[in-house]
C-alpha cells in the first residue's frame, strides 16, 4: 500500500478546515493548480472522492469526514516527532540494572535519588542476584546491564570500570581470644565462611599465598551472600575474606580484626557490564560516569 505523503495530508486537512481550495492553497503556500493536484493524488490513493465540489461550495464526503480525525492525528504525531528530534533534552529511557544484594543496598539504592537528578531522562530499575545469575541474565537480555566484579570470558560483553574493590581477611575479637590465627597453619582450628564451594572470596587471599591447598581449615560453610558471611563472622562463627567496603566500619570500631596482616590480598574492580551489541554504549558510559562519582561506602 502506497501511503499518502505528509504534504498531501496537510493539503487535505487545510481544505477540510477551510472548505475553500483557494484559501487552503494559500495556507500551505501552493498555487491553486498545485494544490488541486495534491488533493487529486490523495483521492487516487484512497480510491474515492474526499470532497464534493461544485462552483458554489466544497463539502467533505462521508469518507472525507471519516478520514479527517486520523489525518490530523498523523500530522500532530509528525510534528511532535520533529519537535522531539530538535529538542536538546535527552529522550526518556528505561534500564534494568542488575546488582548483588549487598552492593545494591549499600551503594546503588542510596544513589538512586542523585542519579535521577543527574540523569533525569533515565529511569533505573533494579534486579538483585548473585554474580553468575547477573551474567546469565545479561546474556538472555532480562537485564540491560550489571554492576559486578565477577570475571567473565565472553567476547559478547563489554564493560566500563567503576571502582577498585579491595578485600580483608577478618575475624571477630571474641573468636581470636579462643583460637589465634596468625599463621596459615592455624586454619586447622577455624571454620572458613564463603559464598560457595569454589571459595570465590577466599581466593583473593589464597591465590596470593600459594593456593587454597595451603590452608587446611577444620570446617567450611557456604552461605551464599556476603551479608550472611559478615553476620556470622561478627558472631564469631568463622573467618572470611570480605570486601573492605562491607567491613571498614567494623574494623575501625574494633568489632572485627584483620588476619595475616602481612599478606597482600588481590584486588579487583567493580565494572558496569553490558552486551557489546547494545547500541546504547554512550548511555552506559554516562551512567558509569555518574556511578564513579559516588564513592562506595
Amino acid at each position: 500500500m502506497l501511503l499518502p505523503s505528509l504534504e498531501n495530508l496537510a493539503c487535505f486537512e487545510a481544505a477540510a478546515r477551510t472548505l475553500n481550495f483557494r484559501t487552503a492553497a494559500r495556507a500551505v503556500a501552493l498555487s491553486p493548480a498545485a494544490f488541486g493536484q495534491r488533493i487529486k493524488q490523495i483521492e487516487e490513493q484512497v480510491g474515492a472522492p474526499l470532497f464534493e465540489r461544485t462552483t458554489r461550495r466544497v463539502q467533505l464526503t462521508p469518507l472525507g469526514l471519516a478520514m479527517l480525525p486520523r489525518a490530523r492525528q498523523c500530522l500532530a504525531i509528525a510534528e511532535d516527532c520533529l519537535r522531539t528530534a530538535m529538542s536538546p533534552a535527552p529522550a526518556p529511557v528505561e534500564l534494568t540494572l542488575g546488582t548483588r544484594f549487598e552492593l545494591g543496598m549499600s551503594w546503588i539504592v542510596p544513589q538512586l535519588g542523585k542519579l535521577t537528578r543527574r540523569r533525569p531522562e533515565l529511569t533505573l530499575h533494579l534486579y538483585f542476584g548473585a554474580s553468575d545469575d547477573l551474567l546469565r541474565r545479561l546474556h538472555d537480555r532480562s537485564v540491560d546491564c550489571a554492576v559486578t566484579s565477577a570475571r567473565w570470558s565472553a567476547a559478547s560483553l563489554a564493560a566500563e570500570t567503576l571502582h577498585e574493590e579491595r578485600y580483608a581477611f577478618v575475624a571477630s575479637p571474641r573468636l581470636l581470644q579462643r583460637e589465634e590465627f596468625t599463621r596459615p597453619e592455624h586454619a586447622s582450628r577455624h571454620c572458613l565462611l564463603d559464598i560457595d564451594a569454589t571459595m570465590p572470596l577466599f581466593r583473593y587471599l589464597a591465590d596470593q599465598m600459594g593456593g587454597v591447598g595451603r590452608f587446611a581449615f577444620a570446617r567450611h560453610r557456604w552461605v551464599g551472600l556476603g551479608a550472611a558471611m559478615k553476620t556470622l563472622v561478627l558472631a564469631g562463627e568463622g573467618v572470611a575474606v570480605l570486601p573492605l567496603h562491607m567491613v571498614a566500619a567494623e574494623l575501625r570500631a574494633g568489632k572485627l580484626r584483620r588476619l595475616l596482616r602481612s599478606a597482600v590480598l588481590a584486588r579487583d574492580h567493580f565494572r558496569l557490564v553490558y552486551r557489546r551489541d547494545d547500541p546504547r554504549s554512550a548511555l552506559y558510559a554516562k551512567l558509569a560516569e555518574s556511578l564513579r562519582a559516588a564513592p562506595i561506602q
